[in-house]
């Protein structure tokens, strides 16, 4: 592939935006940042735009049309194309509650999904899974299946990290579960991540969790026990608990712009992390389609169960969330980029892998205009099409 150069007016690097300068790609990986270039080199020019991390999404569960439940390994990889294009250079594909064989499934698909991949695959890289479930409780079930939950055993999480080959990087539960504490100790001790979510748990439950190792709030606010005076709920944990990391649906219908800048003035940008929750109508036409086992209908830009009427996930992309919580007046431009790279792959323990900028990792970045609106992606340095 050889050397080029990126001219830009910003890059987004580790702990600073640079520039106008000059960022070299070579053999598909990252220099380091220069202001200036050998006479004749090959120049990739965007001037007047921003060089960001390719985003990290790490909570989604399928897009254009493909589910994780569908344990579609083929249809993974088409998804993963459709991603890049859409901004997404690394994802960690999500399950959902299921049955303990259908789980087992599921993530046997993504690691051969995986291993499917020749040289030239260009898209999003597969960073790790996320396991939303099955260990939730009934109350705030969302949109998942109630007839699939129980309680925690590490032993069950090890029948899926066998079959996964050790790609399970992040697991959710209800802290109010029995057995939660020993689960969320234990897999600590393994390097996998644990999230809170899907609960009714009190404050002190929460911190329960967050002291023997929890890192993070699934889609915070949305599905568990809310904020109240006399109540702080886990959403309240999630505020006060400053070395945990909050995930947030900016799309505007799952949580309000005001609550958005609630949550991250709360916790600063630092440890909320932009997510999706995408499913597998992302990126496709209004209709009826399938969360799992759960019919569900995309109607106005809205994703819900088709009985009971809950959102069941979203369609939105994270360009289009950085966007938002920047045109919100929330967050910054540089920040809304970092929590959409750096952030989410830090909370997911994947950051030796992406989310940065740095010399010797795959170039995979973002040019976003001016206003954010994203203009091209590379990954590996070559251009998605």
């Amino acid at each position: 592939m050889g050397t080029y150069y990126v001219k830009a007016d910003r890059f987004v690097l580790p702990g600073y935006v640079a520039g106008p300068g000059y960022l070299p790609v070579t053999d598909g990986r990252f220099g380091a940042f220069t202001l200036a270039v050998p006479e004749g080199a090959e120049v990739l020019d965007r001037t007047g735009c921003w060089i960001a991390p390719g985003f990290v999404d790490t909570h989604i569960h399928g897009f254009f049309g493909v589910d994780v439940m569908f344990c579609d390994p083929e249809g993974l990889n088409a998804s993963s194309l459709e991603l890049a294009r859409h901004g997404t250079t690394s994802w960690t594909p999500t399950t959902l509650t299921a049955s303990i064989d259908q789980t087992r499934d599921a993530c046997a698909s993504v690691y051969a999904a995986d291993e499917m991949r020749g040289p030239d695959y260009v898209g999003a890289r597969i960073q790790g899974i996320f396991l939303e479930g099955p260990f939730f409780t009934e109350k705030y079930k969302g949109a998942q299946n109630k007839a699939y939950m129980l309680d925690p055993s590490v032993d069950v999480f090890r029948g899926w990290q066998d079959v996964a080959h050790g790609l399970i990087c992040r697991s959710a539960l209800a802290p109010e579960r029995e057995g939660s504490l020993a689960y969320i100790s234990q897999l600590a001790d393994l390097g996998v991540a644990c999230a809170l979510g899907h609960s009714d748990a009190t404050y002190e439950q929460g911190l329960a969790a967050v002291s023997v190792g929890a890192n993070s709030f699934v889609h915070t606010y949305n599905a568990m026990s809310p904020l109240h005076h006399r109540n702080p709920g886990l959403v309240g944990c999630a505020m006060t608990t400053p070395d945990t990391y909050s995930e947030l649906i900016c799309d505007g219908k799952h949580v309000s712009p005001g609550a958005a800048m609630a949550l991250i003035r709360a916790k600063g940008w630092q440890h909320v992390a932009l997510i999706t929750d995408c499913l597998a109508c992302g990126g496709m036409p209004e209709g009826e389609y399938v969360l799992g086992e759960l019919p569900i209908v995309l109607a106005d830009g809205v994703a819900r169960l088709r009985d009971e009427g809950n959102i069941a996930g979203s369609i939105l992309t994270l360009a289009r969330a950085v966007k938002n919580v920047v045109d919100w007046n929330i967050v910054t431009a540089e920040q809304a980029i970092r929590m959409a790279s750096e952030v989410p792959a830090k909370m997911s323990l994947i950051d030796d892998m992406c989310g940065f900028i740095l010399p010797g990792r795959d170039a995979d970045f973002n040019v976003l205009e001016p206003d954010l609106t994203l203009r091209e992606t590379y990954l590996g340095g070559a251009l998605v099409k």
